[in-house]
């Protein structure tokens, strides 16, 4: 259809031709009527006509009469013009008119036409585009249907593949959990009966050697001498009461080196130091933890443990046994000087970290695996814990059953606490419990968190890792704070450090502060030095000599540990150090290529030592002076070889017992650059 403001514009136009055409239609008449006045006296006129004009110009009649022809012709000419040209006009106008009316109508009839196609084209485009948008919906609506079905089925799949593989686990668990019932309890009764076997023989002869002891007295002495440590005093008379008493003192006091010996069952009581161990029913000495010092071959747990040799051997058998294993490795290369070692190696460890787990009865027990095995070996106490740290575990194992809490279970994957990892402040006192679970959903968690402060409100922060993977390490990576700051602070060479769980720092902290000292002794720092601190952890080498030192630099792989770093330059307004998170080896090499110096390099590698990557760059960097601290004397002696071949020598070596009543010892060398 034509829209009105689509017909003005046209009307316009045709009254501004119709105009221009009048105008000149005007002009054209005016130009004929002159070329017919000028032609009409002579056009038209026959001879006899013009012989009578001629002869009338000399009279006045013909004169008048001629004008009257002539006035009457003009008349009959114009109306004639006129007509004729009103005619022409009427045509034209016509003609102008079906012309304009045609080109309307042909316009209007190209418009809608156009109109027309317009929307039919925008009608067949949307219907294109809905059809193609209907089929892709049904495609996608289809291939969702499809992937769900699929999702389905592979769930039904995984399902029934799961149920049967769990179904088979527990069949097979409880087969052997029924077949080391047997066995344990053939073993029991085995045991029990050689263990009645031996203790009645052990009382028979101990009954029999009485006997014997009591004739041979009354046959010497008279028959009031029952004791042989009966004494007589100077006038001869028997002191019955002080010999009665100091025979219970000495049974008191040598009581369980007599049961351990001769293999006796202690019944129990007030005096007796009685500890059952459920997996041997193997009764030895039980640790106390209300400050008791243990004497020595008192720990319950040192034939299964593994984890150290405590009470073997004396400590100092301990530290002559290290002081020869490093002087054996480490001869050949430099002096080793007498070895360090601890005053009270009691309760050092600050980092206490065991594994929940269940016994045969369903109870729940936390310990740590038995050497090369993860079979868990439940401890009530540790005579190298943190004492603090073990009541803390006894109390978090006591709750799980009143929260319907489950121990993880490495075979089934089934359960929730998995590890208890406990960090202390040997100066600070403040106390860091993190819970591993193995699923990242902790029910009731405040309400734990409240019994648990209850119990011991001098916690300062609890940490939930969740470490949901099938895998040996501890810790995961995600983990969030319930209580607390999530970190605890400790002092150590006057300086304050940052301790959060991932954190790397010694677990001994009197040793450490003696190795530190060593170390930086070592250095021989006169304060215009430039320190590289690699593997720098949180950076507490390399802060503590920073008061000795122009710059320090620290690098370090782990970047939780970096960032405790950096945090502890500021807590500690240090302005000469910066932290890198880099690859030690690497960087170093970078310093060699842009032309850098560093004077003293201080190391301290993981167990495995250092790696040939490492050494070239420490090779081409070239500083005067090298401080390794090792855990490991092997791979130290590797690595000291290599840089012997170097050009380095090795001053001296001083071992560091940071780890009493084990087989690991620390070792401090000197090593300088030969020029």
């Amino acid at each position: 259809m034509i829209q009105k403001n689509e017909i003005e514009p046209a009307r316009n136009d045709r009254r501004v031709h119709e105009k221009v055409d009048k105008r000149s239609d005007k002009k054209a008449g005016i130009k004929l009527q002159r070329s017919d006045n000028e032609n009409m006296g002579y056009a038209g006129k026959g001879k006899s006509e013009r012989k009578a004009e001629a002869k009338g110009k000399y009279g006045s009649k013909g004169k008048a009469e001629n004008n009257r022809n002539n006035e009457n012709r003009n008349r009959d000419e114009d109306a004639r013009k006129n007509e004729n040209r009103s005619k022409d006009v009427n045509a034209r106008k016509n003609e102008n008119r079906s012309k304009d009316e045609d080109a309307r109508k042909n316009e209007n009839r190209s418009k809608d036409v156009n109109v027309r196609k317009n929307e039919n084209r925008s009608k067949a485009v949307s219907a294109r585009k809905n059809e193609n948008r209907s089929k892709d919906v049904n495609a996608k609506k289809n291939e969702i249907r499809s992937k769900d079905v699929n999702a389905r089925k592979n769930e039904n799949r995984s399902k029934d593949v799961n149920a049967r593989q769990n179904e088979n686990r527990s069949k097979d668990v409880n087969a052997r959990q029924n077949e080391n019932k047997r066995k344990d309890a053939s073993e029991r009764q085995n045991q029990n009966r050689s263990m009645d076997i031996s203790e009645r023989q052990n009382q028979n002869k101990v009954k029999s050697g009485n006997n014997r002891k009591i004739k041979n007295e009354r046959n010497e002495y008279s028959s009031e001498k029952k004791f042989d440590s009966i004494k007589i005093n100077k006038n001869g008379k028997v002191s019955r009461k002080e010999s009665r008493k100091e025979s219970k003192e000495y049974w008191a006091d040598h009581k369980t080196e007599y049961n351990l010996e001769n293999k006796v069952k202690d019944k129990g009581g007030k005096d007796s130091g009685k500890y059952t161990d459920k997996n041997t029913n193997r009764k030895s000495v039980a640790s106390d933890n209300k400050g008791k010092k243990y004497a020595e071959g008192t720990c319950p747990y040192r034939r299964d443990c593994g984890s150290c040799k405590i009470h073997e051997k004396s400590y100092k058998e301990h530290l002559i046994e290290k002081q020869k294993l490093v002087t054996e490795l480490l001869s050949g290369y430099c002096p080793v000087k007498p070895i360090v070692g601890m005053e009270d190696p009691a309760h050092y460890r600050n980092k206490v970290h065991v594994v929940f787990d269940r016994d045969r009865r369903g109870n729940a027990i936390s310990g740590i695996y038995e050497e090369g095995t993860h079979r868990v070996i439940p401890i009530e106490s540790c005579l190298i814990h943190n004492q603090k740290a073990d009541e803390i575990i006894a109390s978090i194992r006591g709750l799980l059953k009143s929260f319907k809490i489950k121990t993880y279970d490495e075979d089934t994957g089934y359960g929730l606490l998995r590890h208890v990892l406990i960090r202390t402040g040997y100066h600070s006192k403040e106390i860091m419990v993190v819970l591993v679970i193995g699923s990242p959903i902790f029910p009731s968690k405040s309400n734990f968190v409240k019994a648990i402060r209850q119990l011991h409100p001098e916690i300062s922060t609890i940490i939930v890792n969740v470490n949901d993977k099938n895998t040996s390490m501890v810790l995961g990576e995600k983990e969030h704070v319930i209580y607390g700051k999530g970190f605890i602070e400790d002092t150590l060479c006057e300086k304050v450090f940052r301790i959060s769980p991932k954190s790397f720092y010694q677990v001994n902290p009197t040793q450490t502060e003696k190795l530190y000292r060593l170390a930086i002794d070592m250095a021989e720092l006169k304060g215009k030095e430039t320190i590289l601190d690699a593997y720098c952890g949180i950076g507490t080498i390399g802060l503590i000599a920073s008061d000795k030192a122009s710059k320090v630099i620290g690098v370090e792989l782990n970047k939780d540990a970096v960032a405790d770093a950096r945090v502890n330059a500021k807590r500690n307004e240090t302005s000469n150090i910066q932290f890198y998170l880099k690859d030690a080896g690497e960087f170093m090499a970078q310093l060699a290529e842009q032309n850098e110096t560093v004077d003293v390099v201080f190391m301290d590698p993981p167990r495995a030592g250092s790696d040939e990557k490492f050494l070239n760059s420490l090779a081409i960097l070239k500083p005067a002076k090298v401080v390794y601290i090792s855990c490991n004397p092997v791979t130290l002696q590797r690595d000291i070889e290599y840089l012997v071949k170097k050009g380095y020598k090795a001053e001296k070596a001083v071992p560091v017992d940071m780890f009493p009543w084990t087989n690991h010892c620390e070792i401090c060398v000197e090593i300088c650059h030969m020029k």
